[in-house]
């Protein structure tokens, strides 16, 4: 089946609610036998995700997540004002770890909780790293980073330290890449 073919048909489409961030949309829908249905999802733009490699690790932070109740350390990642996603990633490294990219590398475009969002994410591996102070926002100012090993990333995945869907899907995809 190509994207062409929807096998649901939107009916009606109206706004839930609205805020900067995100937009609740609740549809009207029509399944394939003509049955009707109610779909209701996030609309939110999309976002880069950043995998600052250096020395055989990554570079990670941990931020407070307000809707998990907890400090959750991921990739960076985020979605910085920029003309480009590469200069959107660049940025956004920039903002949360001080670190500048010498070379910044495209992997793939993954899609968000598919089910719930049409937001995408936009993974890239940054290499070359030089250190420098990050630019946090204010909304960012409980954050912190730290570098870890590989092995020890993974250990961390495993161990549900690193929970963030998105970085764990990011580290599936860079391993598939470095192959």
């Amino acid at each position: 089946m190509t994207e062409a073919q929807h096998v649901i048909r939107q009916v009606s489409s109206r706004i839930v609610y609205s805020n900067p961030w995100m937009t609740v949309r609740e549809d009207a829908i029509e399944h394939p036998d003509g049955s009707p249905g109610l779909y209701g999802y996030v609309a939110r733009p999309d976002f880069v995700l950043i995998v600052p490699e250096e020395d055989d690790g990554f570079h990670l932070v941990e931020e407070y997540r307000y809707p998990i109740g907890r400090r959750s350390w991921s990739f960076p990642q985020g979605s910085a004002e920029a003309d480009t996603r590469e200069d959107e990633a660049r940025r956004e490294l920039v903002e949360e770890t001080g670190f500048q990219a010498g070379l910044l590398r495209y992997l793939g475009r993954m899609d968000n909780a598919h089910g719930m969002t049409d937001q995408g994410l936009h993974v890239y591996v940054a290499t070359g790293l030089t250190r420098g102070e990050p630019h946090r926002e204010h909304t960012e100012q409980d954050m912190r980073q730290r570098w870890v090993h590989r092995t020890e990333f993974e250990q961390m995945i495993l161990d549900g330290v690193v929970s963030d869907s998105s970085s764990v899907a990011a580290y599936l995809l860079w391993r598939l890449r470095r192959a």
